[in-house]
């Protein structure tokens, strides 16, 4: 059983991504404030194109511009409003950051969109998913690769004391793996990706980064390729635990043995009643259980989150949903004590 390296303290908690709202120094003194141990790069969809998952890393590629259609983004030939919209809203949101947390001396997380999930998500400029071309795709892991590197360079001056932690986000991998991604008729759906293909794309943006980042990969869909993410370089994988059915228990069992850090989704995204803290917590327990580790293991191992982005939850909850994953990691922490 491999001792675990992983970048942040026992009993710790985090965001995933998205919130409500237009205002990133609101938004990101609340993350400061209640996810202190591990805060994150709040991302406000609301404010329109360019702020969305897709539209957001769109703006970081590089040699490659980016347009928005009714059907969605679609590359273009040369960058346009839209693409100076997505870099206006990343740069406003890194000068606060560098504002409001300069002097962070912890982990700190920040997020893009996978190069999977990107390709599932952009359209060529005929029309179809750029997940149709191989080698439209290779253009745009290629660029994907580049532009995060200097996404992660451009943070790391900005935040000179913290260790970056690299989220990316594939909710679209389990559908590109198993030919269920729609074309953009939406008529059929287009082949399935090989995963040695998907393993070494998503290692080409991970490699690229190198030390200047903790490569993580978040995955909030039915099953998740525990052993692809692993092999392609992911020291730790978010998930919704909602979504982990049994039967993903070995995989998963392999990858915390191996020393990989888990982030576990479990308070809900939108507004609901939160039940008891005990009950929040009972399902990491219970995971932990079945796959028969040390109890003191899961407070090292295990980040707390809620079980997605919180871009549809009223202000209100987002405080609560937050608390909530603080609490809920603090008190499986001091369980194991």
């Amino acid at each position: 059983m491999s001792e675990p390296d992983l970048p942040w303290g026992p009993g710790t908690a985090t965001g995933v991504g998205s919130y409500p709202g237009v205002d990133p120094e609101e938004t990101l003194r609340i993350v400061l404030g209640e996810l202190s141990e591990l805060p994150h790069l709040p991302e406000l969809p609301d404010r329109g194109p360019g702020a969305d998952m897709i539209g957001r890393t769109a703006g970081l590629l590089v040699d490659l511009a980016v347009r928005v259609e009714p059907s969605g983004w679609r590359f273009s030939d040369r960058p346009g409003r839209d693409t100076r919209r997505a870099l206006d809203h990343l740069a406003r949101d890194l000068d606060v950051l560098e504002e409001l947390a300069g002097g962070h001396d912890g982990p700190f997380k920040i997020q893009v969109t996978g190069p999977w999930t990107l390709a599932s998500g952009i359209e060529l400029r005929h029309g179809d998913r750029t997940l149709k071309d191989p080698g439209a795709v290779r253009d745009l892991i290629a660029s994907l690769a580049e532009g995060v590197a200097g996404h992660v360079a451009d943070v790391r001056r900005r935040l000179p004391r913290a260790r970056i932690l690299l989220q990316l986000d594939e909710p679209a991998l389990p559908a590109v793996l198993a030919g269920g991604v729609p074309t953009a008729s939406g008529f059929s759906r287009l082949p399935a990706v090989e995963e040695p293909i998907a393993e070494d794309g998503l290692r080409q943006v991970i490699d690229a980064v190198g030390d200047a980042a903790f490569p993580i990969v978040h995955c909030c869909a039915r099953r998740v390729p525990y052993g692809l993410l692993r092999s392609a370089g992911a020291a730790a994988i978010s998930v919704d635990l909602k979504m982990v059915p049994e039967r993903d228990d070995d995989a998963l069992g392999e990858a915390i043995d191996a020393g990989v850090g888990l982030l576990l989704g479990v308070v809900p995204g939108t507004d609901t009643a939160l039940p008891s803290l005990e009950a929040t917590a009972a399902p990491v327990r219970e995971l932990w259980r079945r796959l028969g580790f040390p109890a003191p293991r899961l407070a090292r191992q295990v980040v707390v989150t809620p079980a997605c982005g919180l871009a549809g939850a009223t202000p209100r909850y987002v405080r609560a949903a937050l608390a909530r994953c603080r609490d809920t990691a603090l008190m499986l922490y001091e369980a194991a004590e």
